[in-house]
């Protein structure tokens, strides 16, 4: 959806030639559809509306933009910028709540026939050192060697077959690991813009960024029916995430090699 607004975007603002346009192929004149609609479907509609209502009155986001630098500052570190971004999620939810969460990352699988996602899980033991220390997984799973996709084909492959469900669907380490109170998504587009979708889980945080050259747009949501989540106070910890990995780095001796 982000790829086509940005196109769009680019498309409207482009210098408009002088042609006039006429079909190739004469076509009828477009007709209004009209529905018979039952009771009964309206019925369904209306509680339809009062269920997306509830939904979008539940939904706190928060979308700002991080000015201090954006994607040219990892870069001149000789950093990935996404995986920037990923510590400092890291530590902003760290510094929140204490301890560290199941983090999700969309990797894309379109190399692979009918392909779509797979889980980078940007949380580890080293970045877990790194934020208690404050206060190349990516790569593997776009390969199609990560776990997540291919425990659902196993479990879902179970259902199916009407067979037991296999022990591991049913330990407490898997749920935990499962639990993503981080959901995130880098979103690149050439222009100024961002996306914005849910948390995944009742007591978690959607976050989506979009890179750019100077600057990060960033939209952080969460729910307001979780007493212990906030979308503007989640951004405020990632920008001070941000800004003190940055110094950090400031700080650091240059290797001499």
């Amino acid at each position: 959806m982000l790829k086509c607004t940005s196109i769009l975007i680019l498309f409207f603002n482009r210098k408009k030639p002088d042609l006039i346009r006429s079909p190739m192929i004469p076509l009828p004149l477009p007709k209004k559809l009209r529905f018979n609609i039952t009771p009964e479907v309206k019925n369904d509609i209306e509680k339809a509306k009062q269920n997306l209502n509830i939904m979008v009155h539940d939904l706190d986001v928060k979308v700002f933009v991080f000015n201090a630098f954006g994607k040219n500052f990892p870069k001149s570190e000789k950093l990935s910028p996404d995986a920037f971004i990923q510590v400092a999620l890291q530590l902003a939810y760290y510094r929140m709540y204490g301890m560290a969460c199941a983090t999700y990352e969309s990797a894309s699988l379109r190399m692979f026939r009918l392909g779509r996602t797979d889980t980078i899980r940007s949380a580890s033991v080293q970045s877990l050192e790194f934020v208690q220390g404050m206060e190349d997984s990516g790569k593997k799973a776009i390969t199609g060697k990560a776990i997540d996709r291919h425990l659902l084909g196993l479990k879902l492959q179970a259902i199916e077959d009407l067979v037991s469900i296999p022990e591991i669907f049913m330990d407490t380490s898997y749920a935990i690991a499962m639990h993503f109170n981080l959901s995130t998504s880098q979103v690149p587009a050439k222009t100024d813009c961002v996306m914005c979708f849910g948390p995944v889980v009742p007591d978690g945080y959607g976050v989506c960024y979009n890179p750019m050259e100077d600057h990060i747009n960033f939209s952080v949501s969460a729910f307001n029916s979780c007493a212990e989540t906030n979308a503007a106070r989640m951004a405020h910890y990632l920008e001070k995430a941000l800004l003190d990995i940055q110094q950090l780095i400031h700080h650091t001796p240059k290797s001499k090699l």
